[in-house]
């Protein structure tokens, strides 16, 4: 568990108040300092994933890119007759 620290920040009372109502409806009041990590981290988590992706890219890079590599079928086969068939099986 991540050591807690105690903080006094300054909002909108009306702001505050509807917070706090609706931690206290959903969670309860003993649950608030838990509501404003959460809505902190959910804030966050934009920038987590973002520098999640770079990381994970800076790693990919150099390595050889996934090529697609075109396969013929091993049956015959006529897109338009199996495409025409699905059509008319709607009908």
């Amino acid at each position: 568990m991540a050591e807690k620290i105690k903080t006094s920040i300054m909002v909108r009372r009306d702001l505050w108040e509807e917070f706090r109502a609706k931690v206290a409806v959903e969670k309860g009041l003993k649950m608030l300092s838990q509501a404003v990590e959460e809505a902190l981290e959910e804030e966050l988590i934009d920038t987590e994933v973002a520098e999640a992706l770079e990381e994970r890219l800076k790693r990919m890079e150099g390595s050889p890119a996934d090529e697609s590599v075109p396969v013929k079928p091993k049956v015959r086969t006529d897109a338009g007759t199996v495409i025409r068939e699905m059509r008319d099986a709607r009908v």
